[in-house]
């Protein structure tokens, strides 16, 4: 009986609102109005991941060294793969000690854990499969590039593949459901950077006799339906041809091969759609793909074409609608416009993967208050550095104790992301009759790194609304200077005392409007409570604030900041 009203209580819920999935008693996904929401144990939970190298859970002696660690660096959840070669070293036969470890050395260093799937493909390859899968070329057929030349990729298009691939997962998949009685697995990744690499689609045989069918119904009424949410790209490729509903997939997309990626990533997002439904029949749990980027001037399978890319995902969605989320491994430069492109309408955002480095810190505080991030995992965590000095230790200790605040404003649109950098120095939020423009620590001048020479670092911070004229600003490195819009002062620049330079202009003075301006009322340090709560520390009045002009975070510190505003004329 409760199973039967939970079922109902969900077909409500999705009918008129949103879209939320609930996974057993612990872990729900819920995604509305843009904002993603994972709760474990009815509490709101953001990942704060790191993920290990491809073959650091492939030892039980390395895993048990590894755990504490990541404990040390106050990880939250770490994602860890899962080798098909090791599950299934003799076919039909499966051996999951190496999953046991995991969860038992995640449980005992209060750790949740994210599976990633290294089955058929792993960045593109079939490296993770099986001895006996691979030498079997015949029964389970390889990909092959335009003209014939077989490639080190199992293929989409066969089926002995995907039943291959689907028995190992779903077995796994029903070993953790009995072992992992506590919900210490939060979510799944399917598979590992789906891409054809030397083509843009697969040329082999199986995969022609596909192809020349040419686009399915399926997508195009999909495309119809959703017109208004595409992608622009695919948007105004299909416009350009026609918008026509069904013919050869050159004809209906463009005759480049960007058509080609089309027809592959319809391919891979449907296998990977029945692997998702092979899960959900045995576990509940989130699921999620990820991608390696189109960067770098690169043209499909240049880079692995046909992933679940920014550009693909209306494709992804028609022809895998079980999966969760469509998720981004960032290694490349464009970090703000990476995250805004994963973050729509139809897709939370999660970032299973990025370069690990001293600016994770500020990406974490970024992504989470401007996207509502469900988390962020560098990768190779194991090698990270522990210090309890290194940022981004002490940046997910800061925001371990803000989650209470963090789960509170979820969604709300009350909080804001700043991210900074050499190229990327102000910020400026309108908030009401308010503006408030957000710079770079080292705009100021009274650090020597910032006109030395020194490579700017990363900085950044969020910034939640908690009351009218009340602010929390939470991170590091980062300038706010509080104005109303029509006071809104032109850049002066300040001497090293902090004064202004002889010659400044002055011409805002002279022609002051008379109306009022915002002051600081107060800037506390303060700790955030477990109930979401703040404790007072210290106060800064003085030159902490250039008395009263601003409130700021250096670059060396990690700090929460209660700030109240007043108006005075």
């Amino acid at each position: 009986m409760k199973y039967i009203l939970r079922i109902l209580m969900a077909v409500i819920v999705l009918s008129v609102v949103c879209v939320e999935r609930i996974y057993g008693e612990e872990v729900s996904l819920s995604y509305k109005e843009n904002v993603g929401r994972l709760t474990v144990g009815g509490r709101p939970f953001v990942i704060l991941g790191g993920e290990l190298g491809n073959s650091s859970a492939s030892s039980p002696a390395d895993i048990e060294r590894i755990f504490p660690k990541l404990r040390r660096m106050n990880l939250n959840t770490v994602l860890v793969p899962v080798y098909w070669n090791l599950v299934e070293p003799e076919e039909g036969k499966y051996d999951f000690s190496l999953v046991d470890k995991v969860i038992d050395e995640a449980r005992s260093n209060g750790l949740k854990v994210v599976f990633l799937w290294f089955g058929a493909w792993k960045n593109s390859m079939s490296c993770y499969a099986p001895g006996w899968f691979k030498a079997d070329y015949k029964k389970y057929p390889r990909a092959q590039a335009e003209g014939g030349k077989p490639l080190e990729i199992a293929s989409a298009f066969s089926e002995n593949v995907f039943e291959a691939d689907s028995r190992a997962f779903t077995e796994w998949l029903r070993h953790v459901d009995g072992y992992d009685t506590d919900a210490t697995v939060l979510m799944i990744q399917i598979e590992n950077e789906i891409g054809m690499l030397e083509s843009a689609r697969d040329h082999s045989p199986i995969a022609q006799a596909e192809y020349d069918k040419g686009v399915p119904s399926e997508l195009t009424e999909f495309l119809k339906k959703h017109k208004k949410e595409l992608h622009p790209g695919i948007l105004a490729r299909w416009q350009k041809n026609g918008m026509k509903m069904s013919g050869p997939w050159r004809d209906v997309f463009g005759d480049d091969i960007y058509s080609d990626e089309y027809f592959m990533a319809w391919n891979y997002a449907r296998y990977v759609e029945r692997m998702a439904r092979k899960a959900r029949s045995v576990i509940d749990r989130p699921l999620y793909v990820n991608a390696a980027m189109n960067s770098r001037g690169r043209k499909p399978g240049e880079y692995p074409s046909a992933g679940p890319l920014a550009h693909l995902k209306d494709i992804w969605h028609a022809a895998a609608p079980t999966v969760d989320v469509l998720a981004p491994d960032l290694y490349d430069k464009g970090f703000v416009d990476w995250t805004a492109q994963y973050h729509t309408a139809d897709n939370p955002l999660f970032i299973p993967e990025i370069r690990q480095g001293r600016e994770n810190a500020t990406q974490a505080f970024y992504v989470i208050g401007e996207h509502d991030a469900l988390g962020i995992s560098p990768f190779s965590i194991e090698k990270g550095n522990d210090s309890p000095d290194y940022p981004t230790v002490r940046a997910y200790a800061l925001l371990s104790e803000l989650m209470p605040l963090i789960g509170r404003h979820q969604g709300r649109g009350t909080m804001t992301g700043l991210y900074f950098d050499a190229d990327s120095t102000e910020r400026v939020i309108k908030a009401g009759d308010m503006v408030i423009t957000a710079n770079h620590y080292f705009t100021l001048p009274w650090d020597p790194r910032a006109t030395d020479g020194s490579t700017w670092p990363a900085t950044g911070a969020i910034l939640i609304e908690v009351a009218p004229m009340e602010y929390i600003l939470a991170g590091t490195g980062v300038v706010l200077k509080f104005e109303k819009d029509t006071e809104r002062s032109s850049a002066q620049t300040l001497g090293e005392d902090g004064f202004l330079n002889s010659g400044a202009d002055r011409r805002d003075v002279k022609s002051w409007n008379g109306g009022s301006r915002i002051g600081l009322a107060s800037v506390d340090e303060v700790d955030v409570m477990p109930d979401g709560g703040v404790k007072y520390v210290r106060r800064f009045c003085g030159d902490e604030t250039h008395q009263g002009r601003h409130a700021r975070i250096g670059v060396d510190d990690f700090k929460i900041l209660h700030i109240r505003l007043y108006q005075y004329k």
